[in-house]
């Protein structure tokens, strides 16, 4: 039986940053050497980063790529590395994989299908390779193939799948297999979505079954570029077996997993360790690694949130303990203040234990302010100062009545009037949400610190957000999720995660708190049952239904009575085609779901239209 200790690496890359994305690779190489892996599989466009947008449309882009992996493949002395880069052939842009074995290049595979679906662009930059051709490409003086390649390694052949080539009907792996190729290599860039993980394990698996073969799939880790997150999945399997798989979404620069295979023979293998993949741990550990890569490639100083003690801010503010925990729990004290551009705070948490630490480094990262009014209560006020107080942030409290008096006043001078809640609700609710944005956005400023927006999904459904207000700041880290979602998750991440101070939002209705509070107002009154807005909007905005099509899937359900279910598909379809220029400007948001309504990634949707008023009308007529 002749084996080949076969790996593949994740590697947590930044765009363009080719110093740091050359080290992260030059280690997981060197730790593989270390190691004996005979054959190392990195990811797609490792070497550039995957998010660097417009740029893979600039000639100094392949250039750079180039340089850099040149100077890669020295130290490649024993082993065979697999690494992707942008690469330009005959004056053409192609996403390309180079196969590197004892220092020297043996060529490079070109992906031959982009993605253009959902979040992905691809060909605006780059051309597909046609299937089964090669040809030779110059680099100083020496040619290479480029194309289609099949690679011979002792007793045996190995072909390659560039991420997309794999979701796709017709892919390159049946053409290799119809030539006998017993291992394939997938260098990959996908992106993190809630139960993907379970899709691409399925993938994996599936394709070493129905090709007859080894594969092994590698994917980019990390908050990259801002908004996508990837999941670092590394993915063995033999003939139907997974057979080695590693902890996804970790806050190291590089994870590495390997296997001893006789790709050509026969072979029992140990069931690989099961890590937890239900969708309330997914969303705190992407949400949590998200911010903190945001945090330190923004070389920002920590963070600051309005803290209102409602369901949004709450579980932001738990999201960002998390990063502390969970960010110590893996590298270490220093180490974790050390990637976060935080080494002055070392010496100030030497000797601490784990959890005595995480609060401190919590104080000096976090700070949460409570701004009140009139018409703020008791109840959500206790319930920011003792969740605050938990995870050991730093708390201030202040009241913004003045400011929202000044601005009234002003305004009932010039137009000769007093303003009422009769005639002027809308004004009156967010003249208060946008006092609150100068101050916090100045404590901020002062900080360093990322300004943290507390918008979800299914507010930037229906409008349901200030402008200039709560929708303020520098990343809103739950505006890719519902809400519905977000009230459930907190009473799981309050026994789940210990956090007993959640207790009090747990036990609270969600409210804007901007009327007066005799009035009793919460956000389902003003809206929906949010368990109803994920459900309108799943068939509407994810599938692309039509109002009536909607109505008609939903009223088979029997989620509400008949006509109450048929005004709320009208009000969501009136509110959402009126509200898509808030939708415009929501700060950077996390993709973390299958959809969002990011018109910069997922959802693109005219600022101007009709309203739907003739589908509106026929649903209205049924």
């Amino acid at each position: 039986m002749s084996k080949t200790r076969v790996g593949g690496a994740t590697l947590n890359q930044t765009p363009l940053d080719w110093k740091g994305n050359r080290k992260n690779i030059l280690e997981a190489i060197k730790k593989a050497q270390k190691e004996k892996v005979e054959i190392l599989c990195l990811p797609e466009l490792a070497i550039s980063g995957y998010g660097c947008e417009d740029n893979f449309l600039s000639d100094w882009i392949y250039r750079q790529a180039l340089k850099s992996l040149l100077q890669i493949v020295p130290h490649c002395n024993d082993i065979i590395v697999v690494v992707g880069l942008p690469y330009k052939h005959n004056d053409i842009n192609f996403n390309v994989a180079c196969i590197i074995k004892d220092k020297t290049i043996l060529g490079f595979y070109a992906k031959q299908n982009l993605a253009l679906d959902g979040v992905h662009y691809e060909p605006r930059w780059f051309k597909k390779w046609p299937s089964e051709v090669i040809e030779q490409t110059e680099i100083d003086g020496t040619f290479y193939d480029i194309g289609d390649l099949i690679i011979t390694h002792k007793d045996f052949t190995f072909g390659f799948e560039i991420c997309e080539d794999a979701w796709r009907k017709i892919r390159p792996a049946i053409k290799l297999s119809q030539k006998g190729v017993d291992m394939i290599l997938n260098p990959s860039a996908s992106h993190f979505a809630f139960g993907k993980t379970i899709d691409r394990e399925n993938l994996v698996v599936n394709s070493s079954s129905e090709f007859n073969c080894t594969y092994v799939y590698a994917n980019l880790l990390g908050n990259e570029a801002g908004r996508m997150i990837y999941d670092g999945e590394i993915l063995l399997a033999k003939k139907g077996k997974l057979i080695q798989r590693n902890d996804w979404l970790s806050f190291k620069n590089f994870n590495l997993v390997y296997s001893d295979i006789d790709i050509t023979g026969s072979q029992e293998f140990d069931n690989p360790i099961e890590f937890s993949r239900d969708k309330n741990t997914e969303f705190v550990k992407a949400s949590s690694l998200a911010l903190f890569d945001y945090l330190r490639k923004s070389r920002s100083n920590g963070f600051v949130l309005s803290l209102s003690g409602g369901a949004d801010s709450s579980s932001i503010a738990i999201m960002v303990s998390e990063m502390v925990r969970r960010g110590i729990e893996q590298l270490g004290i220093e180490g974790f203040l050390i990637k976060i551009n935080r080494s002055d705070l070392i010496d100030k948490e030497k000797g601490k234990e784990s959890q005595a630490a995480a609060k401190s480094i919590m104080n000096d990262l976090m700070t949460c302010a409570y701004q009140g009014t009139v018409n703020s209560s008791d109840e959500t006020f206790n319930s920011a100062k003792k969740l605050a107080e938990d995870i050991g942030a730093t708390f201030y409290q202040w009241t913004i009545d003045d400011e929202v008096n000044s601005y009234t006043s002003k305004i009932e001078n010039a137009i000769g009037r007093k303003l009422s809640w009769e005639k002027d609700d809308l004004a009156l609710q967010n003249i208060q949400a946008r006092s609150r944005s100068p101050i916090i956005w100045m404590l901020a400023n002062i900080n360093n610190a990322l300004l943290l927006t507390t918008s979800n999904r299914s507010e930037g459904d229906v409008g349901y957000a200030t402008m200039d207000g709560d929708t303020s700041g520098s990343i809103s880290p739950i505006a890719a999720v519902d809400k519905y979602f977000i009230i459930n998750w907190l009473k799981w991440a309050e026994k789940e995660l210990n956090y007993p101070a959640l207790n009090y939002v747990n036990n609270l209705k969600p409210t804007a708190e901007l009327r007066p509070l005799e009035d009793n107002q919460t956000d389902e009154d003003d809206l929906m049952p949010y368990s109803i807005i994920v459900e309108i909007e799943k068939e509407a905005i994810r599938n692309h239904r039509s109002p009536l099509e909607v109505f008609k899937i939903l009223d088979e359900r029997n989620l509400e009575e008949k006509e109450l279910l048929r005004s709320h598909v009208t009000k969501f379809f009136k509110m959402w085609s009126r509200n898509q220029w808030k939708r415009e400007r929501i700060a950077p948001s996390f993709h973390l779901d299958d959809f969002n309504i990011d018109p910069r990634t997922w959802c693109r949707f005219p600022i101007l239209s009709s309203g739907f008023e003739e589908e509106l009308k026929e649903l209205n007529n049924l």
